[in-house]
């Protein structure tokens, strides 16, 4: 099992990036899945979760300009970044609590992508 993010890149402060993660492997349920991220020097910090039923949060800094989705059939979690500021340049990774066969409920990180807001 294994969550793959993508779609990271460098963006004019103002522009938009549509980063995608998408999990793999023998999963049988998926709950809660979510995107972090961290700035140099920082902790990992969430940015926006998104539960079972579809119901997201986000952070303050990032309310009305990032929205996040998922898509259990394709087992995909998308989170679309608006109107991009420099304070948003960091690596995000993509989070997600998937049920294997055999082992049950664990959570999982994707790779992280790299998001750099710059003029």
């Amino acid at each position: 099992v294994q969550l793959q993010a993508s779609g990271g890149g460098l963006v004019q402060p103002g522009g938009s990036l549509r980063l995608s993660c998408a999990a793999s492997g023998s999963i049988i349920g998926i709950n809660r899945m979510a995107w972090f991220r961290q700035a140099p020097g920082e902790p990992r910090k969430w940015v926006a979760p998104i539960t079972a039923l579809g119901s997201p949060s986000y952070v303050d800094c990032v309310k009305g300009r990032f929205t996040v989705s998922r898509d259990d059939a394709k087992k995909t979690t998308v989170l679309q970044m608006n109107s991009l500021k420099p304070e948003d340049t960091a690596v995000y990774y993509c989070n997600a609590d998937l049920r294997h066969p055999s082992t049950g409920w664990n959570t999982y990180w994707g790779q992280g992508t790299h998001v750099t807001v710059s003029s």
